[in-house]
């Protein structure tokens, strides 16, 4: 996986390639490894699918979740202090990295 995050002055761009193979084999050739989290925030995801779109998910829906009882955002460090907290309690059991882009 070819993940990549570039820091200008109007903001960031973030950009991965769009294959997902298993060894030599290919299984699809059209993925998006990034995932939108909020308007403002995106993830650039690598290792198992499964695990990363599934730890993105759970990070999207507390976001969400506190934004409806709390009437305001998550900050942005708040966000990958979730990232942070789910991906090392889970690091045994997880093949997953990510980049945060805000």
């Amino acid at each position: 996986t070819t993940l990549i995050a570039m820091e200008n002055d109007g903001g960031v761009v973030i950009g991965s390639d769009s294959r997902i193979s298993a060894g030599s084999f290919i299984s699809s050739r059209t993925t998006d490894k990034i995932t939108p989290i909020t308007d403002h925030l995106s993830v650039c995801r690598s290792g198992s699918t499964a695990d990363t779109q599934a730890i993105a998910d759970i990070v999207k829906y507390y976001i969400e979740t506190y934004s409806l009882l709390e009437n305001e955002s998550v900050t942005i460090y708040r966000s990958s202090q979730l990232f942070r907290q789910l991906l090392y309690q889970y690091r045994d059991q997880l093949s997953a990295s990510v980049i945060m882009a805000a």
